[in-house]
């Protein structure tokens, strides 16, 4: 048994009873997270000084162990009655956060255990390989905290981020409007300061976890010149979704990850106090797009696992089903098929994890995020679109997994940016390179 599954043994204390992989255990949360602190500190320790190392630390690979078990234990077997019901997966989430594959990056003085982008990325990756709408269901909040952890104050971050831990709820992130999604510049929902209040009257749209949040994340208006630019005229406020005013609308019936909860959101003379602003006025944009640069990375790594589980059915269906005589595996159009699919994963996967290293270590991420995010998403779609055609007319039946993972794969190539959008970013970061280095 490693260091890190020791911890865990010790964290079973007479708290809190939920049941796991058939075993009725007991779960204390604030020794189960200070057994995540000596992880988090032992990863840091373990990280190479010098040179290039693609190997997983001990604790990084039982920390990715740990959501594998999860996900095969608690998630496949439930994927598709959710997908059917399109309910909120309540129980799984609640069995995330005991376990501690939520929240996972909250800091130490609120109680989380700060862990970097890259080891939630090796989470992310494993939850989506059993269903990506549960696995965004859990990282939706994470989207919706982001903003706090990167420029919440102390108290900010103890009253809104500390209540995560001491409880299962979760969080959502408000940005997009019925007429502003990817042009941010056109957000409609304003702010107006009136004595130590903000009024905040507004409509937002698909928003991920906006029926069950607990709190919100909101970007408004500030500033009502509409020639202002983008990074001076909107602000970040924290909303409690209690505060009278807050409609949120009827869960949407999406294409694929159906049991993501997606609404729109109205805000109607909502009163939010001053002490709820992120920053100062005019920082919302600012800190919106920063917050992209710490969770593109684990949609990537999210939209990998995808297309890991697409290869997995693919490979399994093509040692089974057999023409003229043997598997379809042996012809080579299939597998030639299932190469491409493979090429794809891994080169998706060193994508993910570069971006993630570098937000981890300070570097400025928003060029390879990007191309994790884009590289991702697409390879996600022709990894299910392959799996489809292996499976021949199984694969277009509901009965069979493959036809979900193509339902779901397609919003990667939309929500926290489209495909289009991160090749804006990317081409303009790069020309500006250029223009620098000739």
């Amino acid at each position: 048994m490693g260091r890190v599954a020791q911890v865990f043994v010790k964290s079973l204390l007479k708290e809190r009873r939920m049941v796991y992989c058939s075993t009725t255990v007991e779960l204390a949360r604030q020794s189960f997270c200070r057994g995540l602190r000596a992880f988090s500190t032992a990863a840091t320790e373990a990280k190479p000084s010098s040179g290039v190392c693609f190997e997983l630390s001990e604790e990084q690979k039982e920390v990715q162990e740990l959501a594998r078990k999860f996900t095969r234990d608690e998630i496949i077997p439930k994927a598709a009655e959710y997908d059917r019901t399109m309910e909120y997966p309540w129980d799984i989430v609640k069995k995330a956060w005991a376990v501690g594959l939520t929240n996972t990056h909250i800091p130490k003085h609120c109680g989380g255990v700060e862990m970097g982008v890259f080891e939630g990325c090796l989470i992310a990756e494993e939850l989506a390989y059993g269903c990506s709408g549960i696995k965004t269901a859990i990282e939706g909040s994470g989207l919706g905290q982001t903003p706090v952890i990167i420029a919440g104050n102390k108290e900010q971050q103890k009253k809104y981020l500390g209540r995560l831990i001491e409880e299962p709820l979760v969080t959502a992130y408000c940005v997009t409007e019925p007429g502003a999604g990817s042009d941010v510049n056109g957000v409609k929902t304003r702010a107006e300061k009136k004595g130590d209040d903000y009024i905040l009257n507004g409509q937002k749209m698909w928003i991920t976890n906006g029926g069950v949040a607990n709190w919100y994340f909101v970007l408004a208006r500030t500033n009502p010149d509409p020639k202002c630019p983008a990074n001076k005229a909107f602000s970040g406020f924290i909303v409690d979704r209690d505060t009278p005013g807050i409609t949120p609308g009827r869960k949407e019936i999406n294409m694929g990850q159906r049991c993501s909860d997606t609404r729109g959101i109205t805000f109607e003379d909502v009163r939010v106090p001053k002490a709820n602003l992120l920053l100062g006025e005019g920082a919302g944009f600012k800190i919106a797009m920063g917050a992209f640069d710490k969770t593109r990375p684990p949609v990537a790594s999210g939209a990998t696992g995808v297309a890991r589980r697409a290869l997995d059915e693919a490979t399994k269906y093509s040692l089974e089903r057999k023409t003229f005589g043997v598997p379809i595996a042996n012809h080579q159009a299939v597998a030639f098929m299932l190469a491409d699919m493979a090429i794809s994963i891994e080169t998706a996967r060193l994508a993910y994890m570069m971006a993630a290293w570098q937000t981890d270590n300070g570097i400025r991420n928003s060029y390879f995020s990007s191309i994790a995010k884009a590289h991702a998403a697409d390879i996600a779609n022709k990894c299910v679109s392959d799996a489809v055609q292996i499976f021949g007319g199984a694969g277009f039946n509901s009965e069979y997994p493959v036809e979900k993972l193509m339902r779901d794969a397609k919003i990667y190539q939309i929500y926290e940016g489209t495909s289009q959008i991160q090749r804006l970013v990317i081409s303009r970061q790069l020309i500006e390179s250029f223009k620098q280095r000739a």
